[in-house]
């Protein structure tokens, strides 16, 4: 797959992806971009995941604190506020909706 639309499809997507591993728990950027990756969604660098959630935090949808590490530095741990819940049950209806015609446009194509 042409890895540019891929990464363009990813920007669409990643703050609903973000909010999505959050409701599992809390968790800090590292395990993120490891679980994004493991979902196959591609490598995902700091550089692109740090500001999405930056921009989670700053919406009100993701708080964040510090906690030290029992072997290394402390670590940003984010977690969904009550906000965010909101958000993401509505925001995934939505992409339920959107990627179900998308599909549906695409069922007769040969592969």
């Amino acid at each position: 797959m042409d890895s540019g639309r891929r990464s363009q499809w990813l920007r669409g997507v990643l703050d609903l992806c973000v909010l999505g591993l959050l409701a599992d728990g809390e968790s800090y950027g590292y395990e993120l971009v490891q679980k994004l990756e493991a979902a196959g969604l591609g490598e995902i660098r700091g550089g692109t995941l740090y500001p999405v959630l930056l921009r989670l935090q700053q919406a009100g949808f993701v708080a964040a604190r510090w906690r030290s590490g029992d072997s290394g530095p402390a670590r940003k741990y984010y977690r969904l506020t009550a906000k965010g819940r909101t958000v993401l049950r509505d925001s995934a209806a939505e992409w339920r909706d959107f990627s179900g015609r998308v599909d549906a446009i695409l069922q007769g194509v040969v592969t």
